[in-house]
C-alpha cells in the first residue's frame, strides 16, 4: 500500500500534546478481523461501524494506508445480495460477524472514494464501489419508502445512530426486517438521513461514472441527484423556520430542531440558500447550536433537548458530530469556523488528554462514562483533534489536490509522507512556506487557505 506518516512539531504546548496523545492512543484501536487489519472506533465499541469507521478509516489514511483500505472494503465485501449494508461488523471468537439490524448511518460513500484517491486507483476497487452503491441505492428505496410518498424512512432509533433520542418515542432501537414496524407513535419517520444516504449514493456514483469514463451514467446520476435533492427540500423544509424537520408516521412535521442539518450538508443534500440559513440562523445561534462547546445534537433551547452525560444524541455535543462537522462545513465554504470548533475541541479534552464520547455545553466539560464505564480513547474524539489540527496548522491531500492552511501565530511545522511524497508546511514568524518534495512552492503572511494541485501549483 506505501507508507505513510504525519510529522507535527507546534508551539503551542496543549496542541502539541493533544496531537501526540491522539497519535498514541489511536494505535490503541487497531484490530485484526480475520486477517484484515481495520481501526475500530474504541472507547468501548469493539466495532468497525458504517456511521463512523469508513471516514476513520480515511482520516487514518495519514498513518496507515492498509487500515484505511480494509475499513472501506470491509463494508464493500459484506454487502447482502439485496444490496442492504451492515450496520456494523463484530469480530466473535475469530470469526468476522456482519450485522444487518440497523442502517446505523450511511457516512461510507464519499470516504471510500477518498481512499480510492490515495491507494493508487483500482480499477476494480472503484467499480465494486460503483456497483455496491447502485445496489445499496436500489435497496432504499425498494423498502424504506413504506408510503409511497417519495420520501425515505428511518424505522428505528439505531437506523440514524441517534441511541437514547427522545424524538424517537416508542420506537425500537433495532429493525431488521423489510416490513416496516407498526404500532409506534413516531416510526416510520420520514428522513432527511435517508434522503441523504440516497444522495449520497447517488452524488458519487455519478463522480465514479465520470471517473469511468461512463458519460451517460455520469449525467444521469447527477440529475437523479439534483431530483432528489428538490424532492427533499419540497417535503422536509421548513422555510418559516430556516431549518429541515423529519415528519413522523402520521406525516406531521416533528418540530424538534436538530442537528441533523450538519449531516445533510455533510452529505450536500442541501441547496446552498438553506445552507446559508441554517448556518446563519441556527448553527451560530448561541441559544441553539452555538453553546460554549458548540454542536449538541437538539437545539440548546428545544423543549426535547436533555443534558444526559451518557451516551445519548438528545443533547450533548459529541466527537463524532465534530468529526462530521469538517466535511459539512468545507462542503458549503464555512472554513473559516473549522478553527474555532477546532480550539473548542481542544480546550475541552484539555491537558488529560482522555478521549471521549460526549462534552457538556455549557460547561465544557467531558462526559467521562461511556457505554462500558469509564472512557478513553473514543476513535473519533482523537480522529477529530488530528483533523482540525491538520486543517489549522497542516497540508492535506484531498483526492488530487493539496489543501495548505495560511500563516497562524504559532511557529512550527507539519509534513505528511505519503507514498514516497512529502508535503510540508512551515509556520515562523507569521509566515507559512509550503514545500513539496523539498522544493518550497509558496511563501505567504495570509492567512486561510491555499490550494494548489499535487506539485505545488496554485488553483484558484
Amino acid at each position: 500500500m506505501g507508507e505513510t506518516t504525519v510529522i507535527f512539531e507546534i508551539s503551542d504546548p496543549l496542541v502539541q500534546k493533544l496531537f501526540d496523545a491522539a497519535q498514541e492512543k489511536c494505535r490503541l484501536n487497531e484490530r485484526v478481523f480475520s486477517g484484515r487489519r481495520v481501526l475500530i472506533e474504541g472507547g468501548g465499541y469493539n466495532k468497525v461501524w458504517i456511521e463512523t469507521q469508513p471516514m476513520g478509516g480515511a482520516m487514518y489514511a495519514k498513518r496507515d494506508l492498509e487500515i484505511a483500505w480494509n475499513n472501506q472494503k470491509i463494508f464493500m465485501d459484506h454487502q447482502r445480495e439485496d444490496g442492504r449494508l451492515p450496520g456494523s461488523i463484530e469480530l466473535q471468537v475469530g470469526r468476522v460477524i456482519p450485522q444487518y439490524d440497523k442502517f446505523q448511518g450511511f457516512y461510507f460513500a464519499e470516504p471510500a472514494l477518498d481512499v480510492w484517491y490515495l491507494t493508487g486507483k483500482s480499477r476494480d476497487y472503484l467499480v465494486q464501489l460503483y456497483e455496491v452503491l447502485g445496489k445499496y441505492d436500489e435497496y432504499l428505496w425498494k423498502v424504506r419508502d413504506s408510503d409511497n410518498d417519495g420520501c425515505l424512512e428511518s424505522w428505528c432509533r439505531y437506523d440514524t445512530g441517534e441511541d437514547n433520542a427522545v424524538r424517537y418515542g416508542d420506537a425500537p432501537n433495532y429493525w431488521e426486517s423489510d416490513e416496516a414496524p407498526t404500532g409506534c407513535s413516531v416510526v416510520p419517520m420520514a428522513s432527511m438521513d435517508f434522503m441523504g444516504y440516497s444522495y449520497s449514493a447517488k452524488s458519487v456514483m455519478a463522480q465514479i461514472a465520470g471517473l469511468l469514463g461512463r458519460k451517460e451514467a455520469a449525467e444521469r446520476h447527477l440529475e437523479e441527484a439534483g431530483r432528489l435533492k428538490a424532492q427533499t427540500k419540497a417535503y422536509l423544509w421548513d422555510d418559516k423556520r430556516g431549518a429541515f424537520f423529519d415528519r413522523d408516521r402520521y406525516g406531521q412535521r416533528m418540530p424538534v430542531l436538530i442537528h441533523n442539518n450538519l449531516r445533510m450538508m455533510y452529505w450536500g443534500n442541501m441547496e446552498n440558500t438553506c445552507a446559508e440559513r441554517f448556518v446563519r440562523e441556527h448553527l451560530l445561534n448561541e441559544r441553539e447550536f452555538w453553546t460554549p462547546m458548540p454542536l449538541p445534537s437538539v437545539a440548546a433551547d428545544d423543549p426535547m433537548f436533555r443534558n444526559d452525560a451518557v451516551n445519548s444524541w438528545s443533547g450533548q455535543p459529541q466527537a463524532l458530530t465534530y468529526q462530521r462537522a469538517i466535511r459539512a462545513l468545507e462542503n458549503y465554504g464555512y472554513t473559516e469556523l473549522l478553527p474555532v470548533l477546532g480550539r473548542k475541541l481542544f480546550e475541552a479534552i484539555g491537558e488529560d488528554c482522555i478521549f471521549v464520547q460526549q462534552y457538556d455545553p455549557v460547561t465544557m466539560k467531558p462526559s467521562p462514562y461511556g457505554v462500558t464505564g469509564q472512557q478513553d480513547a473514543y476513535g473519533p474524539a482523537m480522529l477529530a483533534v488530528l483533523e482540525y489540527i491538520s486543517r489549522m496548522y497542516g497540508v492535506d491531500r484531498v483526492r488530487d489536490r493539496l489543501v495548505w492552511s495560511g500563516a497562524v501565530k504559532e511557529d512550527g511545522f507539519y509534513e505528511q509522507r505519503i507514498c514516497g511524497e512529502a508535503y510540508r508546511i512551515e509556520h515562523s514568524g507569521g509566515k507559512a512556506a509550503g514545500f513539496v518534495g523539498g522544493r518550497e512552492v509558496f511563501c505567504t503572511k495570509k492567512e486561510g487557505r491555499i490550494v494548489t494541485d499535487l506539485s505545488g501549483k496554485e488553483i484558484c
